[in-house]
């Protein structure tokens, strides 16, 4: 691929057939960290929730909604983390998932609306650590608050966005620069997610997996987003089996609401 050495296309170093971006929280992880943090350390979940809809129908950005949840904690970061690790479980067939991308050289990114600090935590926990270093991942980060000393002091972190848009990561323009390669050079692209922060991901790539009883779900159908559900990920893995076997192609895949 000619791209392959671009700073901007990582995941093209290996030359890959198929590349696998994903949602984090709730979607590799059974539990959305945020939401969790928001509803047992935070505000509560009726005012979460009562955000989360906003968002997606339209009223409000997300960037504004996420940000009052996150507010909401004063728990010192390093307690958050440990609270996290508790409690928060990895998807049930994210591992095997994992470690067939990696035989067949299907690069996974991780685009995420969280925060990487506690993404790589979990995953470290998940995974091993060094398994947990060979993932990209492209999220928000933490930031000490103005007038504190450190992180790990009450009130003492707030997140930090990654772009300027309303969604403080714009999944899309992550993905965008590789569906627009010539196609002799553009692998097949994959995205699975669940939620609120991955409606900018949602019409970029080949065949979106959204998550069964989720707010994805609800606004594909709403603009007409082709899509395939799934409850976890050793379904995604049965699928993306047969689309890199040729069995199935993306199109057929993409059967809606099951």
């Amino acid at each position: 691929m000619g791209s392959n050495d671009s700073p901007s296309l990582p995941a093209l170093a290996t030359n890959p057939k198929f590349i696998f971006f994903t949602d984090f929280d709730g979607t590799i992880t059974q539990q959305d960290s945020n939401d969790f943090m928001t509803d047992t350390l935070g505000f509560g979940p009726a005012l979460r929730k009562k955000g989360n809809e906003s968002v997606l129908f339209g009223h409000r950005d997300f960037r504004d909604s996420f940000s009052e949840m996150l507010d909401s904690i004063s728990t010192p970061f390093d307690q958050c983390i440990e609270t996290l690790l508790k409690n928060i479980t990895l998807d049930p067939g994210f591992k095997e998932f994992f470690h067939w991308a990696k035989e067949i050289n299907m690069p996974i990114v991780i685009l995420s609306g969280g925060m990487e600090p506690v993404i790589r935590a979990l995953l470290a926990h998940f995974l091993g650590k060094e398994e947990a270093d060979s993932l990209q991942i492209v999220s928000n980060q933490v930031a000490v608050r103005p007038g504190k000393q450190s992180l790990n002091e009450e009130g003492g972190w707030m997140i930090t966005y990654h772009d300027d848009s309303g969604f403080g990561h714009d999944k899309s323009l992550e993905i965008r620069p590789y569906a627009n390669l010539p196609a002799d050079q553009r692998p097949v692209l994959f995205y699975a997610g669940d939620g609120v922060s991955d409606l900018s991901a949602a019409k970029e790539t080949d065949l979106l997996f959204a998550k069964a009883g989720k707010d994805l779900i609800t606004y594909c159908e709403k603009e007409n987003v082709p899509f395939t559900t799934f409850h976890d990920f050793t379904e995604i893995l049965a699928v993306v089996k047969d689309i890199v076997a040729g069995k199935v192609t993306v199109k057929e895949a993409a059967v809606g609401r099951k």
